[in-house]
């Protein structure tokens, strides 16, 4: 017989993940930086927490003149009020940033002089003041060095040394190595297919009776290791994801 008992918790960013509601649970773990990107995992014993409720559980004292936001997944911030609840059920968000400061941070972007009012900023938010094309990116000019790339979801630290020149440019061809059946293979998305992962050491065409199986493991998605069928996708790691495709002939 089932229990409608709680769970001791339940994971936020994992229901997120999964695309499944919050189970009922005696607490919700979320994840929480105080001024910078260092997250960590606290508890909040509601799913509709008031945003002071949410600080004090990340040890932040809300009389201190703090500011609550959420980053939701395109990596945009969302103000979080802090005498209004926020429901951690339906707004697809794990990550919460308390700032305690009201300094302005200048940077420049394609030699525009910016200031903004968090120590830390986002990808999306980057490329949003840039207007940037489709196919355009942001990136980080490193003086001396190679430029690092600036993705929509990445949080960029605008206290630490050297943050202080973006710029944007053609957006770079990103390719991901998969490993099938022990051998090495580019791919041009993070995203592969059953029928591609079997072409690439069995390619057709293949009679009526021929089956393929395929696994993998260490994977992007959850589950992270399974088994693959005809059209099914998985999203694999920039480097290292592995698969495993078996010929069988039933005639």
């Amino acid at each position: 017989m089932a229990s409608n008992n709680p769970i001791e918790f339940d994971d936020v960013g994992a229901a997120v993940r999964e695309g499944r509601p919050l189970h009922a649970a005696s607490a919700y773990q979320i994840r929480f930086a105080n001024g910078d990107t260092n997250f960590r995992s606290i508890l909040v014993s509601d799913p509709i927490p008031l945003g002071r409720q949410i600080l004090a559980a990340g040890g932040a004292d809300p009389r201190d003149g703090y500011s609550l936001f959420t980053i939701l997944p395109t990596g945009d911030f969302e103000d979080v009020r802090l005498d209004e609840p926020f429901d951690l059920r339906s707004h697809g968000a794990e990550q919460f940033i308390a700032f305690r400061t009201d300094r302005d941070f200048k940077f420049t972007l394609d030699d525009r002089q910016l200031a903004w009012g968090k120590p830390v900023i986002s990808g999306a938010a980057l490329q949003a003041l840039a207007k940037t094309a489709p196919d355009q990116s942001i990136f980080l000019e490193v003086r001396g060095g190679t430029d690092r790339l600036i993705e929509p979801g990445d949080l960029v630290d605008l206290t630490a040394p050297g943050i202080e020149r973006f710029i944007t440019g053609p957006k770079p061809i990103v390719t991901y190595e998969i490993i099938v059946n022990s051998r090495p293979h580019l791919v041009p998305g993070p995203r592969v297919t059953f029928e591609q992962v079997v072409a690439l050491v069995f390619p057709g065409p293949h009679g009526p009776n021929i089956v393929f199986a395929v696994t993998y493991r260490h994977a992007e998605s959850k589950p992270h290791a399974s088994e693959m069928g005809p059209g099914s996708t998985v999203e694999v790691k920039r480097k290292g994801t592995i698969f495993n495709v078996t010929k069988t002939d039933k005639s």
